[in-house]
């Protein structure tokens, strides 16, 4: 690139920073600060937390030189936390309150020069930190780092975000140089001199050992719990009620609860196939105190809408821009009405149903159950025999998988029985990614491949958490997004409780042929209507999609016209053009354009950097 780029919050989005209390704090403070920043001080009077951030926000705690904040989602008190901070002598005793409370947030703390700096363990809320000056300081945004320090978007790590999909751990490389990323699960200390920092793990996943009923309780708490984080303070807050189990779950779960007005938000599909509205239609004739708001279905924007005119600030690409259009197109709606939170469903595929792979483990365990259950995804998947009996007897470790994967990006896709029962669906590079690119991201799996470790023993384990992770890392833009937009959004399916208590079930009792999301199902009994709880069918939007592509093939043209990634050389934009002229290509139909898109969009936003801290 010819000269330094950055991404920085520029519209009034949150953010924060923290820094060891040193003498070169304040001019730190200094190129972090943006016009509508907050300080928070140590003791010493430096600066120690700086940022932008909603007053409901955060929750602060002061015990002599110690120092707590709580910033999210959460309800812990004020007076509790003040309690946490007068009996703190080791931060990790902090072990206890991260795994204790709900909701979603980051805890920061400083004790005697120290400090600590954690997001969540399921991704949703990131770490990142650079050396700034004469310090190590710690951010919530890489791009908040790389904008202090200078940095520029490394060319590598751009071209390792083309894979389809970006296997795990290549996700966790931020796009700056210079800036490091503490991996979810993971606290960031710093020691007193300010400088030296390390990573310590602070969370573990549980094991899947609790049955259906015991799973089912805990996990309903969880949920409550989580709704309750949102609805607390009262006001009016918004909900998905697309009519699936997940978002109809979580609005019977908040009209239990007196202290907010509800709006519960439906976007018909324009499918005709699509019953979503009809199941939304059900639940609300159950919530006669919820204002339930049925949108027209024409009004919604397609797949590819406005791809030309996103100018958010972030932090890395995301493949959540080819649906910003629609998943904002509320936003305005639901503010005027007075919603002052929008809550969603996302998040309950991926932790309260889990992967097909756990039978790969249990096949071994045990035998009868897994072949009998096998022999039903197979008739349900249309899986082929012998695909599925070579996935099956894989027994590559992850790391093999990984360095195989390297050395096959230009491959054909694999029968999806191979990506259901494996590791997950091996990378891949297409035709429009130039060989230099491909070569680049090889040589990036490659060297990740030598100590990379999965993230659970079993694939399915892995495969669970890596799906959580990567639909934070969406759902982490869509937030910022949204805030932006005008209106704060929460996902408490994708809060750590939530997932902890889905995790803890046996795979057995969360995925199986024979019932559709039977743990949620179970642990909704009470609370949902049987009416509502019989559906087993899920709406899909490949209608919305296939037509955004004729609608707006043309911004797509528009897109590769003067392409970022093909300066960089890790594209053929005469490759893609022709593609995009072509909406009924396979590689449009099966969405693996889409890390492309991400890509270009995020570089077209990245602005020239301005200032640093002095040298």
């Amino acid at each position: 690139m010819t000269q330094p780029l950055l991404s920085r919050p520029g519209h009034g989005e949150a953010y924060f920073a923290v820094l060891p209390d040193r003498e070169s704090a304040p001019a730190v403070a200094a190129a972090l600060r943006t016009p509508t920043a907050r300080i928070l001080h140590h003791a010493s009077g430096r600066p120690w937390l700086i940022g932008h951030w909603p007053d409901d926000g955060i929750t602060l705690a002061e015990a002599g030189a110690t120092r707590l904040a709580v910033i999210g989602s959460c309800p812990v008190g004020a007076e509790r936390l003040a309690a946490e901070a007068r009996r703190l002598r080791d931060l990790a005793q902090l072990d206890r309150l991260a795994r204790s409370l709900p909701g979603s947030f980051h805890l920061v703390a400083a004790l005697d020069g120290r400090l600590r700096v954690q997001g969540t363990a399921s991704g949703l809320r990131l770490v990142f930190h650079a050396r700034v000056g004469d310090m190590t300081v710690a951010a919530d945004r890489a791009d908040v780092l790389a904008a202090a320090t200078g940095a520029e978007p490394d060319r590598r790590q751009v071209a390792v975000r083309l894979l389809w999909p970006v296997p795990h751990p290549l996700q966790d490389t931020p796009l700056w140089r210079g800036v490091s990323a503490v991996e979810p699960g993971h606290c960031l200390l710093v020691h007193a001199d300010g400088r030296t920092a390390r990573h310590r793990r602070w969370w573990t996943p549980p094991e899947p050992v609790r049955p259906l009923a015991a799973g089912a309780e805990a996990v309903r708490h969880a949920l409550d719990e989580a709704v309750a984080a949102r609805t607390a303070g009262g006001g009016t807050v918004s909900f998905d009620l697309s009519g699936g189990l997940d978002s109809t779950s979580l609005c019977f779960l908040a009209a239990a609860r007196p202290q907010a007005r509800l709006i519960a938000s439906t976007w018909p599909g324009r499918d005709p196939a699509d019953d979503d509205l009809l199941w939304a239609r059900r639940a609300a004739a159950h919530l006669p105190g919820v204002d339930h708001v049925v949108w027209p279905a024409e009004e919604s924007p397609l797949v590819y809408a406005d791809l030309l005119d996103i100018d958010d600030t972030l932090d890395e690409p995301t493949i959540g821009v080819m649906d910003r259009a629609r998943a904002l197109a509320h936003v305005p709606r639901l503010a005027a009405r007075g919603s002052r939170l929008h809550v969603t469903g996302i998040g309950g595929d991926h932790v309260a149903w889990c992967s097909e792979a756990a039978y790969h483990g249990l096949l071994r365990r045990r035998p009868l159950l897994a072949i009998e259950r096998l022999r039903g995804f197979r008739a349900l998947f249309h899986w082929p025999a012998g695909p599925m009996l070579r996935a099956l007897a894989d027994r590559r470790p992850y790391r093999r998988w990984l360095a195989d994967a390297a050395a096959g990006l230009r491959s054909s896709a694999p029968p999806p029985v191979t990506a259901a029962l494996g590791w997950g669906t091996p990378p891949r590079m297409f035709g429009w990614v130039t060989e230099e690119a491909v070569g680049m991201a090889a040589e990036a799996i490659a060297e990740a491949a030598r100590t990379a470790r999965p993230l659970a023993p079993d694939r399915g384990r892995h495969a669970d958490l890596h799906a959580i992770r990567d639909t934070c890392r969406i759902i982490r833009q869509w937030e910022q997004m949204s805030a932006r937009a005008g209106l704060p959004m929460a996902s408490p399916f994708l809060d750590d409780r939530v997932i902890e208590a889905c995790l803890a079930v046996r795979p057995q009792d969360r995925v199986t042929p024979w019932r559709y999301k039977p743990l949620l199902t179970a642990a909704m009994r009470s609370t949902v209507p049987d009416e509502c709880l019989r559906r087993t069918s899920k709406a899909e939007a490949s209608m919305d999609a296939a037509d955004g592509l004729r609608r707006h093939g043309g911004q797509l043209h528009a897109l590769w016209e003067d392409s970022r990634l093909a300066e960089l050389g890790l594209v053929d934009a005469a490759a893609l053009k022709d593609l995009a002229g072509r909406p009924d290509a396979p590689h449009l139909r099966h969405a693996i354009v889409y890390s492309t898109i991400g890509c270009e969009v995020w570089l077209r936003t990245l602005r020239p950097a301005t200032r640093k801290v002095p040298s």
